[in-house]
């Protein structure tokens, strides 16, 4: 079947670098795509909120599958629009994606049906939230209700600093998005990300992982959209994987199905391993970016079939097989970021940085020109490698990043260090 792919990002790199190894996939399309998947697709300008020239789109290019890879278009009913043409299509429809789309949805979810997360308020005004923040006291976490492309989550260490994003959210920082906040209890424990794709009824759990949120090394600085990630993530033990499921994304599921919405797609938890077992942070409706470069890496299976069952259904009939091996991914950045950033630098040498056959660069924000490759987003080339231990990815990533000519970019040193620390007692 032809397929489409939605998105421009390392994730949309990493899918359709998947999807191209399936012998069930002819054409593939992505739009708009990146200067890394002009390889592995045909890169056409659709504007994906536009859902009825999607459609024409699919119809012109007798499209058997769409995929769609960022959150924005599922949360604006992309979805719902191409399974009305009788499009198939991967990801929920508008409503499930609320799980994503507003923070409050999920609380409020997870409060009906009993699944462990922080204690939490919601709030359309800057003086009940200051006053919940007072009662709480700090470290408390603020965090804009919308899609904030990662950035609308702030950690307060004091309540002037709580105070501060109330007022900047409610100010405009984060746009619609920040037209309410939720407020929540600051939680102490590790962070990890569990994944599991679901067609409604029946689950099929992925594999784990651990971002690396904040800009700085020793996780200092201000959160990004992810500076790296490694999988698997040794703090998510047999028994917590299993505790998750039970206590987590099962009665998610339940949940959304009581509702009259079952949910499809891939639920991507954000876990912390708290004293008391995994308590939910929050949901993404789709793959995450870089996480899904480190599954991909280390997914042997077909991933095709899995996807077209989450969506079509029969995801209980479908297993996937997957490397022992670690992967670990390092995010190039561009100097500046996650502020203000220069656009359109070039980029050198990514052909023999990417020899190494343990070692895939996926790109995320790249466009090519002429024969070269320039840098055009925020966080730039997804530099990931597989190894017999985390350790040994980290050392095999580092060594392709060294490689790379691009003066104008920057990455953490230390993607992985927890593991990397594990792994030395």
């Amino acid at each position: 079947m032809n397929i489409l792919v939605i998105g421009s990002g390392g994730r949309e790199h990493a899918l359709t670098w998947k999807i191209a190894q399936s012998p069930l996939a002819d054409e593939i399309y992505i739009a708009p795509g990146n200067g890394g998947t002009q390889e592995l697709a045909t890169s056409v300008s659709l504007d994906v909120t536009d859902h009825d020239a999607v459609v024409t789109f699919c119809r012109a290019h007798d499209i058997g599958f769409v995929v769609v890879g960022p959150e924005a278009p599922l949360v604006d009913g992309l979805v719902d629009h191409l399974d009305q043409e009788n499009i198939a299509a991967f990801g929920p429809k508008a409503y499930a994606a609320q799980l994503e789309g507003s923070k409050g949805f999920t609380k409020d979810l997870c409060a009906e049906f009993n699944i462990p997360t922080a204690a939490y308020g919601r709030f359309t005004d800057a003086a009940s939230a200051k006053a919940f923040a007072q009662d709480k006291g700090a470290p408390i976490v603020v965090k804009a209700d919308g899609l904030a492309a990662g950035k609308g989550v702030i950690i307060a260490e004091t309540l002037d600093q709580a105070n501060a994003a109330i007022d900047d959210i409610f100010g405009g920082q984060f746009g619609a998005a920040g037209a309410e906040l939720v407020i929540e209890e600051f939680l102490v424990g590790e962070e990890a990300s569990f994944f599991a794709l679901c067609d409604g009824d029946n689950i099929l759990p992925l594999a784990t992982a651990q971002d690396h949120k904040r800009v700085g090394e020793g996780d200092t600085g201000p959160n990004t959209g992810g500076m790296g990630t490694y999988s698997p993530a040794p703090v998510m033990t047999p028994e917590m994987t299993r505790r998750t499921i039970d206590e987590i994304i099962l009665p998610t599921v339940r949940g959304m199905k009581k509702r009259g919405h079952p949910f499809r797609g891939v639920f991507f938890a954000g876990l912390m391993i708290t004293e008391k077992g995994p308590e939910l942070i929050e949901y993404n409706v789709r793959f995450g970016d870089p996480e899904c470069q480190v599954l991909m890496m280390r997914l042997k299976s077909d991933i095709l079939p899995a996807l077209i069952a989450s969506a079509e259904g029969g995801l209980d009939l479908i297993k996937l097989d997957w490397r022992d091996r670690s992967a670990l991914t390092v995010v190039m950045a561009a100097n500046g970021y996650p502020e203000s950033y220069e656009k359109n630098t070039l980029i050198g040498n990514l052909s023999e940085a990417g020899e190494n056959e343990d070692c895939m660069i996926f790109h995320a924000g790249t466009k090519q020109e002429g024969g070269h490759i320039f840098a055009t987003g925020g966080r730039v080339l997804n530099v990931t490698a597989l190894g017999d231990s985390v350790t040994q990815a980290q050392t095999t990533a580092y060594a392709a990043v060294d490689k790379i000519d691009w003066p104008d970019g920057f990455c953490r040193r230390d993607i992985g260090w927890r593991a990397v620390e594990r792994e030395k007692n």
